[in-house]
């Protein structure tokens, strides 16, 4: 393949940058323009088709989960330390005996077809090449195999892969045998939430695995077949799966199992008591159950329910550096994101992720600067207050 010569320069610049020789970057690069998510998030809209975005952006029924998931973080105030020597920075974390470059993780997202083709293979070589924990909706075993995937990974299920004993074997041997850093288990999405943008869209949720349509010269899409429909009373064909199902696969396998999706110290206690390995506090990018709060504001009690015995990880609504510290403050391990990848992933594919990454990664390393800790150790709860709160 011939390559142009602003693709070659390109191309150089990004060996030398990785070869650690220090070169400039080609900021006359697009890439270069954004300098923040909400940037990205002005690209991808621009890009995409207005209904696509819709599947990107939207929530579930009122989106009120969706609006508190942002707004909680105007009520955390950070108290910053001074004459603290910032000179070095450190964000290195440990986490299931793996080092980590950074408390930065990305979640799993589906339909990421809908934003950019061969999505998820993408994200996974985005993951390598930052050097980021990356938890898979699966499908990258070309990418694994390359050697090209994420150096640390975790294979999300969302339980149907656990509906009896064999298949649950089945699927822990595989993930297993692929090399497979843990286990992800999804608890939040046993049925499908009512999103009524894509409802009013009519949308044909296949097309976020095939690949978003084209527009006729009228501006049509083509007519959905099985379009997303309201009225339709919740139903499975089998049992969804319960916290047996948990105990049994505990016993299956070593790997640690996280649970993502817990919002509740009740929950919070269960998953310690049944031998989980961390918990993920997530309300599924408020794309499932509406009303149940931002996850920030869960923080709180189920890091206190799981009493220093379990890491606690959350998503929902990270769009900075400070938000991110606040959340650290607050008694998170780490922080794992996917709208802000995915803004990154439509603007530029692949290197738009590992942009993205390296500008939340960088906000945080110099928010940490200005607060008055140096590494993550020094972050505690002493370093945030919310507005109104008198003692803490």
């Amino acid at each position: 393949m011939k390559l142009s010569r602003r693709d070659a320069v390109r191309a150089f610049l990004g060996w030398a940058a990785g070869s650690g020789y220090g070169l400039a970057q080609d900021y006359s690069d697009p890439l270069y323009g954004p300098i923040n998510v909400f940037d990205f998030a002005a690209l991808a809209k621009k890009k995409l088709d207005p209904y696509a975005w819709d599947y990107l952006d939207g929530g579930s029924e009122d989106e009120q989960s969706l609006r508190d998931n942002r707004e909680i973080f105007k009520q955390i105030i950070i108290r910053p330390r001074m004459l603290v020597d910032t000179s070095k920075i450190d964000l290195s974390l440990t986490l299931f005996g793996q080092k980590l470059d950074h408390p930065i993780l990305l979640d799993p997202a589906g339909g990421k077809n809908c934003f950019f083709m061969g999505g998820e293979a993408a994200v996974a070589k985005a993951a390598h090449n930052a050097n980021t924990l990356h938890i898979t909706n699966g499908g990258i075993d070309d990418v694994l195999e390359s050697g090209n995937g994420a150096k640390v990974w975790w294979q999300l299920t969302t339980g149907g892969q656990l509906a009896n004993t064999q298949s649950m074997r089945s699927f822990v041997k595989r993930v297993e045998a692929q090399g497979a850093s843990g286990i992800c288990f999804s608890v939040d999405i046993m049925h499908v939430s009512h999103r009524e943008r894509d409802m009013h869209n009519k949308l044909e949720r296949s097309w976020c695995e095939t690949g978003f349509p084209k527009r006729d010269a009228q501006g049509r899409l083509p007519e959905a077949k099985h379009p997303w429909r309201a009225g339709l009373y919740p139903s499975r064909p089998s049992p969804t799966p319960a916290w047996n199902a948990v105990r049994e696969m505990r016993q299956m396998t070593k790997l640690p199992i996280v649970i993502k999706g817990i919002l509740t110290a009740e929950d919070a206690a269960r998953c310690v008591e049944v031998g989980v390995n961390g918990i993920i506090i997530s309300n599924h990018g408020a794309r499932q159950l509406d009303h149940v709060g931002s996850t920030m504001e869960a923080l709180p009690e189920v890091v206190k329910a799981a009493g220093n015995r379990i890491p606690i990880m959350i998503d929902g609504g990270f769009r900075r550096g400070t938000d991110i510290l606040k959340a650290l403050a607050l008694g998170a391990t780490a922080v794992a994101i996917a709208r802000p990848y995915l803004y990154g992933l439509t603007a530029f594919g692949q290197r738009g992720v590992e942009r993205v990454i390296e500008l939340l990664r960088t906000e945080l390393a110099l928010d940490m600067a200005l607060a008055g800790v140096p590494n993550l150790a020094a972050i505690d709860r002493s370093l945030v207050r919310f507005r109104g709160e008198t003692k803490w």
